[in-house]
């Protein structure tokens, strides 16, 4: 549900579009990642928007995180880590 048009990005003026995006949302200290989160997404920096009622939702899927049944793993690699 498209509710709000956004025309120009707030940081680098490039045309922000409507998507359903994967969303990482951060709240209290920890982050977690949402599929198919509505957005508005800048087609130049990649700067993501949300409307209020979604921004909204999205904090209460945080604080009720422990319902989460799935979880993915990544690599973590340390900034530092020798390159060579």
């Amino acid at each position: 549900m498209v509710t709000q048009k956004k025309d120009l990005c707030e940081f680098c003026e490039g045309k922000v579009e409507y998507h359903l995006i994967q969303a990482m949302f951060h709240f209290k200290g920890q982050t977690i990642y949402v599929d198919n989160v509505p957005a508005w997404v800048c087609k130049r920096c990649g700067e993501q928007y949300f409307d209020a009622p979604v921004y909204k939702r999205l904090e209460e899927i945080a604080r009720r995180r422990s319902r989460i049944k799935k979880t993915v793993r990544f690599p973590l690699a340390e900034y530092n880590m020798i390159l060579s």
